[in-house]
Formats: structure tokens, sequence, C-alpha cells
């Protein structure tokens, strides 16, 4: 083994099948331990997380003194600064409109020493995942670091999926009516093998650390700017 969806998608209630289950997410550790690393070194640690979901993640690493920007759809600022208020962090914490998946085209935290892609490249055809890709790499310092997450080819999202069989290239089919009943997701999408995220990574021109497969099939990896 190697070492989303659009804007924030209903979960299933069932964490034990749960696509999206974010407890203990062990690549939202890696990035929370990067930016623990860094901020030792330079204090001054710049992190982009996209999207917000319910700003925790964003809270953890304003805990740790970087300086975040949470990257959302324009409907949801007023919800989010509210989080953001009540969570004590609204100096070292902003927030950036975008249509995601895409980063914000401006903003004043980039570079970024990190960027944690939660969800939303799934949504995306193989080639214009590679393109988001590469304008999140340029968003990178030389050196900064891509945590991303994708929903997995081989999660329970992949049974009865049409693009199963095809490759990655070609692969961009609505999930089988049973798990898009179950999940809500009712569009096209490209689910990822690991293979499949490493590949990704290697074309986008970034420089790849590591990639794992989750319990539930989904796929997860960091790169760096080189």
């Amino acid at each position: 083994m190697h070492n989303g969806l659009k804007g924030e998608t209903p979960m299933n209630k069932n964490t034990d099948s749960n696509p999206w289950a974010e407890e203990n997410d062990a690549i939202q550790q890696l990035a929370l331990e990067e930016c623990a690393k860094r901020q030792r070194i330079d204090h001054s640690v710049s992190v982009l997380v996209l999207p917000a979901g319910q700003c925790k993640l964003a809270a953890r690493f304003a805990q740790l003194d970087a300086r975040v920007t949470v990257a959302d759809t324009p409907e949801r600022q007023h919800e989010i600064e509210g989080r953001i208020l009540a969570a004590g962090h609204l100096g070292s914490i902003h927030f950036a409109a975008t249509e995601l998946p895409a980063p914000p085209a401006t903003d004043s935290g980039a570079p970024y020493d990190i960027i944690v892609l939660r969800r939303g490249l799934c949504s995306l055809p193989y080639a214009q995942g590679k393109a988001l890709i590469r304008e999140l790499m340029r968003k990178l310092k030389i050196g900064g670091k891509l945590f991303i997450s994708i929903l997995g080819l081989h999660s329970e999202l992949g049974d009865g999926y049409p693009g199963r069989e095809q490759s990655i290239y070609e692969r961009y089919s609505p999930l089988s009516p049973a798990m898009a009943r179950k999940y809500e997701i009712h569009h096209e999408v490209c689910l990822y093998s690991e293979r499949d995220l490493f590949l990704l990574l290697l074309e986008s021109g970034a420089s790849v650390l590591r990639t794992m497969t989750t319990t539930w099939g989904n796929v997860k990896g960091v790169a760096v700017r080189v």
C-alpha cells in the first residue's frame, strides 16, 4: 500500500457504514500533526480547509495558533461566520466564498502551508479533478502539503456502481439507485481506488507522500508541492 462531494452532503446516521464519518479521521490527524510541527518552527502557519463543514477541523487548527481560511459556498457565509464566532476564533479563522470544490480565487491567506480537501473531488470527472488538484497545488507554498479525502470505489458506494469496470479516465456515473437513495447522492460521481488517487496526484504534478484506504473503503492521500 502506498504510504467528496460538492458542498455538504446529507449523511447516513449509521456511522458503521457512513462514508463521511470523520471521528478519528487519519488524514485530518496527519494534517493537524503537520501544523503543530510547522508551528514550532515558524509560528505563522497558514491553512485552507474546504469545504468548511461545521468548522470543527478549522477550530482545531486555530487552537494550534494557525491562520485558517475556510472556503465554502456564498450562501453558507452567515452560518459559518456564526460558528466561528461561537467557537471564539473570530480573529484566527476567516471565511472565503467559492464555488466548491474549487478554492477561492483570491485570499489573503495564500500561499498556504497546508490545504485540506475534505470532500468534493468525486463530483468532478477525472480530467476536471486533475485540473483542480493542480490549482490547489499552486495555492501551496513550496514544501506545503495537500491532505485529501475521496469517496472510494471499493466502499459501499461502489456496490452496483455502473462506472466500476471503467478506467478512471472514463469513469463518471450515477450511483446505483439503492446507494443514491441511501446517501442522497443523485448526481454523477467519479469514485476512486487508492491506485487512482496515487495516479491523480502524480499526473497533477504533485509529489506523493502517502495514500491509504480506510476501513470503509474510502481513499486518502498526502502530497507535497516541490
